[in-house]
C-alpha cells in the first residue's frame, strides 16, 4: 500500500479540488489527477465528481473524510520528533482575523507579548469576512476570533466567554442623563452595526416582544464607525462593552446598561487542527486568550 495516497486523499477531501490539492502538496495538477485515479481504483469509488465548475465529494468520500484526516494527523505526529522550540528564533507571520473594535483592545497587548517572546514574528490583522468562508481551513488565517463557534470537524476552537452588551452614547446625549427605560431607549435614534447591511437585529426582536419599535437611522459595517457617529451625534449604538473599550475611550463615549435582558456577545477562538501541536501557534493562541480573558466584561 502506498501511504502517499492517504496524504493525497486527505488533501483532495479538504480542498474538493484537484488543483487545490495539488497546490497544498506542491505537486502538478496532472500528478494529482493521477493520484486521484489510483485512489479511485483502490477504493472502488469516484471520490470526487464534477459538479458544474467545481467538484463534489461522493457519499463514500464524505463517510471517510474525517477518518482520513485523523489518520494523516496521527501519522504526522508519530513521525515528527518531539523537540523544544526556541520561540526567540521563530521567524514567521501569523494572520489573525477579528472584530474591528477588538483590534484596539487586543492588538497592542498581544503585540507587546509577541515582541518579548518572539521578536522575529509579525502579526497581520485582517477584518472579519462579510460571508462565511474557508480561510481557516485553507491556512490563510491562523486565528479567527469572533462570535461564531467551530462548524467543521477539522476546526479546533476554544470558548473564551461572553462580553456584556451595552448602549453606547456620547455624554451629552439626553438619554445619558436619565434612567434608561425600554421606552426611552426605543424612542432614541439608533445606528446598527451589520457587515451585511441588515437594519434589524436581536435588539429589535426583544423590543418587539414587549410591544416597542425603534427608529434605525443608520447602518454601518463596523463598530468603530458606529462609535464615531455616536460620538458626534445623539445616535445610540448597542455594542459589546469589553471588545469596544478602546474605541469608546478614544471617542469619549459612555456606556449605559440596557433596560431589558439581552444575551452577551460570545467570543470564540478558532484555528485549523493542523496547528494543534505547533508550539508557536499554541503560544500565540494562549496569549490571545489571556488578553481576551482580561478585557471581556462578562
Amino acid at each position: 500500500m502506498d501511504l502517499n495516497l492517504l496524504l493525497a486523499l486527505d488533501a483532495l477531501l479538504e480542498e474538493n479540488s484537484v488543483q487545490g490539492a495539488a497546490d497544498r502538496m506542491r505537486l502538478s495538477a496532472p500528478a494529482m489527477s493521477r493520484a486521484l485515479g489510483r485512489i479511485r481504483r483502490a477504493t472502488g469509488d469516484d471520490i470526487l465528481v464534477r459538479s458544474g465548475r467545481t467538484m463534489a465529494p461522493t457519499p463514500r468520500a464524505l463517510e471517510i473524510r474525517d477518518e482520513a484526516g485523523d489518520l494523516v494527523r496521527r501519522a504526522s505526529a508519530l513521525l515528527t520528533p518531539r523537540r523544544e522550540v526556541d520561540l526567540a528564533r521563530v521567524d514567521r507571520t501569523f494572520v489573525v482575523r477579528c472584530h474591528d473594535a477588538l483590534l484596539g483592545t487586543l492588538a497592542p497587548r498581544l503585540l507587546d507579548m509577541v515582541a518579548d517572546a518572539m521578536p522575529q514574528v509579525s502579526v497581520r490583522f485582517v477584518a472579519e469576512a462579510a460571508n462565511d468562508d474557508l480561510d481557516v481551513q485553507r491556512g490563510r488565517v491562523d486565528l479567527d476570533i469572533g462570535a461564531t463557534s467551530a462548524s467543521a470537524p477539522d476546526i479546533s476552537s476554544t470558548f473564551v466567554g461572553t462580553d456584556r452588551v451595552v448602549a453606547a452614547m456620547r455624554p451629552g446625549n439626553p438619554l445619558a442623563s436619565d434612567v434608561v427605560t425600554a421606552a426611552s431607549f426605543a424612542s432614541a435614534r439608533h445606528v446598527i452595526v451589520s457587515r451585511r447591511g441588515r437594519d434589524r437585529d436581536r435588539v429589535d426582536e426583544v423590543l418587539g416582544g414587549i410591544g416597542l419599535d425603534r427608529r434605525v437611522c443608520a447602518v454601518v459595517p463596523t463598530s468603530s464607525s458606529a462609535l464615531e457617529l455616536v460620538s458626534d451625534s445623539d445616535l445610540v449604538a448597542v455594542v459589546a462593552e469589553g471588545m469596544c473599550a478602546a474605541p469608546m475611550r478614544r471617542f469619549g463615549i459612555v456606556a449605559r446598561s440596557l433596560p431589558f435582558e439581552l444575551p452577551g456577545s460570545p467570543v470564540h477562538i478558532l484555528w485549523h487542527r493542523r496547528n494543534d501541536s505547533d508550539p508557536p501557534h499554541a503560544w500565540l493562541r494562549s496569549r490571545a486568550r489571556d488578553v481576551l480573558d482580561a478585557v471581556l466584561t462578562k
